[in-house]
């Protein structure tokens, strides 16, 4: 089969398009024939070898598939649910391996979609909105009326955010580039902040100067610190990424890791008790044993998507021969939404 090969850590150009071995499912694995893959800023960190738990060159990378069933193995049964059956319609967390046309995938880790909905669309949906969800309502307990700052929010899950926050009720606070501020307030961005020009702290405690209930972190480094300042009591940090360590070339820098880890806070167990706050990690590949939770959580969003509340925005397509191109629009940070490689 055809499949995108980082054949070594690097810049966007090392993808190479390769004939790779047929996947061999095993017993409680389904075959999956690929549709449309999810492009997530942790796939340019694998590709860059700073991404937990990456394979040594050459690999597939990838988290997040969308496509059609081709075969099922004994025990190919999603967690509290019927067996898959050939022909269905589903997306799947794959966890690598994903820029491929054919995936096997464990059972466990293979959700039906609603009927009608679109690859593109399924595609962009379980990382980006179960990070989003999971951070937000279950960790997070947030409840309507609370306030919320999401940085990145033009971005994949940034924008799952933003959705979910508004179908609960939720005050939103959001950052981004000066070309996308007027996108964060044509989705309902309450206070959209121009990282570039303001300071976002300031910003929020201007608006609410008890502090806010949550925010939302990617980026890392010193950004947790200033995150930190924006809550109030019971306010909640939710760490799940650490952009800061990426290079803006694409290839990872030792020099830059080791900054963004020495701006890295500790926080002391006691502080946080005496200011009643909470710091959350939230990391999907290390989820994978808790399915039925997981399952419970795409449920509900699933349904918000049939109900007109959710709806992923797709920023651009690309073919997955142009895996390179997808992640260099990225790493340039061209995209507001998602980027979904197509397969034919």
């Amino acid at each position: 089969m055809r499949a995108m090969v980082v054949r070594q850590y690097g810049a966007p150009e090392v993808f190479e398009a390769r004939e790779v071995p047929d996947p061999q499912p095993k017993a409680g694995e389904a075959l999956i024939r690929v549709k449309a893959v999810g492009v997530n800023f942790a796939d340019l960190l694998q590709r860059m070898g700073i991404y937990p738990g990456t394979p040594k060159p050459p690999f597939v990378p990838g988290l997040e598939i969308a496509g059609v069933v081709e075969k099922v193995m004994d025990g190919g049964k999603p967690a509290e649910s019927e067996p898959l059956r050939v022909g269905e319609a589903i997306a799947a967390f794959t966890q690598f391996n994903a820029y491929a046309h054919w995936v096997a995938v464990p059972a466990r880790q293979v959700y039906r979609l609603p009927a009608g909905m679109p690859f593109d669309d399924a595609a962009a949906i379980p990382v980006n909105y179960l990070t989003a969800y999971h951070s937000m309502f279950a960790m997070g307990n947030l409840q309507p009326g609370d306030r919320i700052l999401v940085h990145g929010a033009a971005g994949g899950v940034g924008i799952a955010a933003v959705q979910l926050a508004k179908a609960r009720g939720l005050l939103v606070f959001g950052t981004a580039g000066p070309a996308k501020q007027e996108y964060l307030r044509k989705i309902g961005v309450d206070h959209a902040i121009d990282y570039e020009k303001s300071d976002f702290v300031e910003v929020v405690r201007k608006f609410a100067p008890d502090g806010i209930e949550m925010v939302m972190d990617p980026i890392g480094g010193k950004s947790f610190s200033r995150s930190y300042k924006c809550l109030g009591a019971t306010g909640r940090l939710v760490v799940y990424g650490l952009s800061a360590a990426a290079g803006p070339g694409g290839k990872r820098s030792l020099a830059r890791g080791l900054s963004a880890l020495a701006q890295t806070p500790r926080f002391h167990p006691l502080k946080l008790m005496s200011a009643n706050i909470s710091v959350i990690g939230v990391n999907l590949g290390r989820m994978q044993t808790r399915g039925p939770l997981l399952r419970a959580e795409l449920d509900e969003i699933f349904r918000l998507y049939a109900a007109g509340k959710i709806k992923p925005v797709i920023g651009k397509t690309f073919p997955l021969a142009e895996a390179a191109a997808a992640h260099t629009y990225i790493q340039e940070r061209k995209n507001i939404g998602k980027v979904i490689l197509t397969v034919k």
